[in-house]
């Protein structure tokens, strides 16, 4: 239904709209882009802002019901596919690097220097691509070359030609989840040892290290639980299209929409760094602005004048 479609945007503009004012003030500041931490939470921005206007589009262009081209839809796919795990893999990440500096606080500035960065990444992305890779390998030589190249209803469940495709994805989300909640688990218990043995501004920064986990805890349940959604979907979509399209928009608020505006909230407000940072550029984007209106009110005046 039409209102259905107007919320999605009304809520998508308002998290890209947060999302970006939150990467411009992470390039405002050296200390935010020489920090493994804040790169990791940009990058995260980034990859939310790619899957919300993705996953957007999709949303558009099936309500809309017009065909769509193949290969727009495979973009699409790409990128919704690859982003999706962008996302748990850059929180695990920051959950470590959590980890390193209040567990490991003499080495934190070797372990999370910027090169250490830039490695990262490279794991990131390598493990990032590899369930799109296998999916997309498949889907290109199951086809032939003459298959229909308009599609009515552009989903992941497009690129799945066979059966034991679909237990080789389930195969790989699983993996990462269980993999991902073993590195959330183990930083957990012992950033939980260390909050308890710590004392004064140790066991305060210990403490807040700990929320910060148990939030990107929550975070990463969500993403992951979208990892799970497409698997479920594809049962659906078997037995009926309506309930489908029901369970597909009860998923992009829960698991797609939900986990993206928790970001924000654990470094763009909870980091007092962070915080200070935004308050400022918000405060002066206000003053530049009602100094330009005021200069300009006296200008016409005076010319009137």
């Amino acid at each position: 239904s039409y209102s259905r479609v107007i919320l999605v945007q009304v809520l998508v503009v308002v998290f890209l709209s947060i999302n970006i004012m939150l990467i411009v003030t992470f390039f405002m500041k050296d200390v935010f882009y020489t920090t493994m931490r804040y790169i990791l939470f940009a990058h995260a921005l980034m990859s939310d802002c790619v899957t919300l206007f993705t996953t957007n589009l999709l949303l558009i262009f099936s309500f809309i019901g017009n065909p769509v081209h193949i290969f727009s839809c495979l973009v699409m796919f790409i990128l919704t596919s690859v982003c999706n795990h962008l996302t748990p893999l850059t929180l695990t990440a920051m959950t470590l690097e959590r980890y390193v500096a209040i567990c490991m606080p003499l080495r934190h500035a070797e372990l999370c220097s910027t090169r250490s960065t830039l490695q990262v990444f490279l794991i990131i992305y390598g493990l990032g691509v590899i369930p799109c890779i296998l999916i997309m390998l498949v889907f290109f030589v199951s086809v032939s070359s003459n298959f229909n190249k308009y599609i009515r209803f552009c989903a992941a469940e497009i690129f799945i030609v066979h059966e034991w495709q679909g237990h080789m994805r389930s195969a790989v989300n699983q993996f990462y989840f269980l993999v991902m909640f073993v590195i959330i688990a183990f930083s957990y218990i012992h950033i939980t040892k260390v909050a308890k043995a710590a004392s004064g501004e140790n066991r305060t920064s210990s403490r807040k290290g700990l929320r910060t986990v148990l939030l990107h805890g929550f975070q990463l349940l969500l993403c992951l639980i979208q990892l799970f959604c497409p698997m479920v979907e594809a049962a659906v979509l078997q037995t009926n299209i309506k309930l489908y399209t029901n369970f597909r928009y009860f998923n992009y608020i829960m698991f797609i929409l939900a986990p993206r505006c928790l970001s924000p909230l654990i470094y763009g407000v909870r980091d007092d760094k962070f915080f200070l940072a935004l308050k400022y550029y918000i405060l002066c984007g206000l003053l530049k602005n009602k100094f330009i209106t005021g200069f300009q009110k006296g200008v016409t005046d005076t010319v009137r004048g």
